[in-house]
C-alpha cells in the first residue's frame, strides 16, 4: 500500500483548503467586494459541490478508473484556478471560481474511495492516513497568517495556485488502483437512497454543514472585527484542526464504546453550543479557545462517524457515489446554503446574527439523530470491511452500540 504517496495527497489538499476556506473571504474583501456578494462567491465554491462529485463518481464506478479521475481533476483545477490573475470584477471572480472548484470539489472523494480501496482489509489504518490532511491544513493556515499580516493579501492567490500544483504532482505519484466496477445484483443506487436511515443520515450531513457557513465563510472577518489580528485567527483555525487530529486519534476507541449513531448525535449538539459560544462571547479569547477544541465534535466526530455510516450504507460498486453524494449534499448543498444565509444576515442585520441561526441548524439536526437515527442501529447488515475509521468490528455491531 502506497502509504506515503495516499498521506502527501491528503497533506496537500487539505493545505490548499487551510489557505482558501479562512483567508479568501478576507481577500475577496481586499477587492472590495461586499458581504453580501462574498456570502454568494463562496455559496459558489460549495455549490459546484452538489454536482461535481456525482458526475465523477458515476465515471469513476462505471470504468473502475478513479486514480485517473482524481490525476485529471487535479489538473484541470490548478489550470482554471489560474485565471483569477487576469480580473479581478465580480463576474469574472464567479466564473473562475466556478470552472476551479467544479473541478477541485470533484477530487476528494473519489480519492477517499481509492484510498479505502487500497486499504482493503487494513481499513483501520484510515485516521492515520488521514490525519495528514489535518496536519497539512494546520500548517498552511498557522502559516499564513503571520504572512499575510506582513505582506497583506496580495500573496494569497500565488499561496494557493502553488498548493494545487502540489495537490497534481501528489496525485501522479499515486498508482493506479483499479475499484470494482458496479455489479448488477444488489441494491440500486435509488433503493439504497430511499432507506430511512440513509435519507435522515444525508439531511443530518446537509444541516451541520449549513450550520458551518458562517464560520467557513466569516469567521476570519468576524475575529477581525473583534481585534485579533490574523497571526491570532490562524492560530485559532489552526488549534481548530489539531483537536480534529486528537479526535482521529481515538475514534478507534470513542465508536465500539459509543456507538457511530450517538456519536453523530453528540457531535450535532455540541456543535449548537459551539455557534452560541462564537455568536455570544467573540470577544472573550478563552471561549474561542475552548470553541475551537469544539471542533473535534463539529467536524472530526462528525466527519468520521458520517463517512463510516455512507461507507456501511453504499453497497460495493456504490462505494465512489456513495462518497460523492455525502461530499455533495453535506459540504454542497449545506455549505452552500451556509453561506448564502450568513452573508445575508452579516449585511442586513449583525454579524452575531448568522452564528445564532447556525446554532439552530445544528440543534435540529441534532433532533433527527436522536428521534430517528437511533433505532436502526440494531437492524443494519453489516459489509465486511466497511469500518474505514479504525472501528471494531465485532464490539461495533452489537445492537445496543448503535
Amino acid at each position: 500500500m502506497p502509504y506515503r504517496t495516499l498521506s502527501s495527497f491528503y497533506f496537500f489538499y487539505f493545505a490548499s483548503l487551510g489557505a482558501l476556506i479562512p483567508y479568501w473571504a478576507v481577500y475577496l474583501e481586499s477587492l472590495g467586494f461586499s458581504p453580501r456578494q462574498i456570502g454568494e462567491l463562496m455559496a459558489i465554491l460549495m455549490a459546484t459541490k452538489m454536482v461535481s462529485p456525482n458526475i465523477w463518481g458515476w465515471i469513476a464506478d462505471h470504468t473502475g478508473q478513479g486514480m485517473r479521475m482524481v490525476r485529471l481533476g487535479s489538473l484541470l483545477s490548478v489550470a482554471t484556478f489560474l485565471a483569477v490573475f487576469f480580473g479581478h470584477g465580480y463576474l469574472w471572480i464567479a466564473l473562475v471560481m466556478l470552472l476551479f472548484s467544479f473541478f477541485w470539489n470533484a477530487v476528494l472523494p473519489q480519492f477517499e474511495a481509492v484510498t479505502l480501496a487500497y486499504l482493503g482489509g487494513e481499513q483501520d489504518r484510515y485516521s492515520s492516513i488521514r490525519l495528514w490532511g489535518s496536519v497539512g491544513f494546520i500548517v498552511a493556515v498557522a502559516g499564513l497568517g503571520p504572512l499575510l499580516d506582513h505582506f497583506g493579501t496580495d500573496p494569497l492567490p500565488w499561496v494557493i495556485s502553488g498548493l494545487l500544483l502540489t495537490i497534481c504532482l501528489a496525485a501522479w505519484q499515486v498508482p493506479q488502483c483499479r475499484v470494482a466496477i458496479r455489479e448488477q445484483a444488489g441494491s440500486s443506487l435509488w433503493e439504497i437512497l430511499f432507506r430511512p436511515q440513509v435519507f435522515v443520515l444525508l439531511l443530518c450531513c446537509f444541516l451541520m454543514q449549513a450550520s458551518h457557513g458562517p464560520y467557513y465563510t466569516f469567521f476570519s472577518l468576524y475575529l477581525e472585527q473583534y481585534g485579533y489580528s490574523r497571526s491570532q485567527t490562524g492560530v485559532l483555525w489552526g488549534l481548530g484542526v489539531l483537536a480534529e487530529v486528537g479526535v482521529f486519534l481515538i475514534m478507534h476507541r470513542l465508536v465500539p464504546r459509543f456507538g457511530l449513531h450517538r456519536l453523530l448525535f453528540a457531535s450535532l449538539l455540541l456543535a449548537a453550543f459551539r455557534w452560541l459560544f462564537i455568536g455570544f462571547w467573540a470577544e472573550n479569547p478563552y471561549i474561542m479557545l475552548f470553541s475551537q477544541l469544539l471542533h473535534a465534535a463539529s467536524f472530526g466526530v462528525f466527519h468520521a462517524s458520517a463517512i463510516a455510516l455512507v461507507h456501511r450504507y453504499f453497497a460495493q460498486g456504490h462505494q465512489g457515489k456513495g462518497q460523492a453524494l455525502y461530499s455533495s449534499i453535506s459540504f454542497g448543498a449545506g455549505g452552500a446554503a451556509g453561506s448564502l444565509y450568513s452573508g445575508y444576515l452579516w449585511e442586513q442585520l449583525q454579524p452575531s446574527s448568522s452564528f445564532y441561526v447556525a446554532a439552530l441548524f445544528a440543534l435540529s439536526g441534532a433532533l433527527l439523530a436522536g428521534l430517528f437515527l437511533r433505532g436502526f442501529g440494531g437492524k443494519i447488515k453489516r459489509i465486511d470491511g466497511d469500518f474505514p475509521l479504525g472501528v471494531s468490528k465485532s464490539r461495533t455491531d452489537s445492537p445496543g452500540k448503535e
